[in-house]
């Protein structure tokens, strides 16, 4: 079993690359007709707010102690799940 510090590392450093990924996502919508574009940028803002509430949690779980800990890291794999999933569909979708 992880550490706190060890599962908010690799929490950290998984966000990282999300966070590429998006980047990567956002140069390919630049790149779209207008009409996808649109639709492209739509997906985008869904993600951008998975990954600061994804981030948020991180900063929660930096601070959290006891209890709190479980908790709180209950929350934060929920909302990184959700920002994997989106993450990978909007992968599929933008190819």
């Amino acid at each position: 079993m992880k550490t706190k510090d060890e599962y908010i590392e690799d929490l950290a450093a998984e966000l990282k690359e999300w966070s590429a990924q998006i980047d990567l996502l956002a140069v390919k919508a630049e790149r779209a007709s207008a009409d996808v574009k649109l639709k492209y940028v739509t997906e985008l803002d869904e993600l951008r707010a998975k990954q600061h509430a994804a981030a948020e949690k991180i900063k929660e779980l930096e601070g959290a102690s006891g209890e709190a800990w479980g908790t709180v890291k209950k929350t934060a794999d929920k909302v990184c799940d959700d920002l994997r999933v989106g993450l990978a569909s909007a992968v599929s979708k933008f190819k």
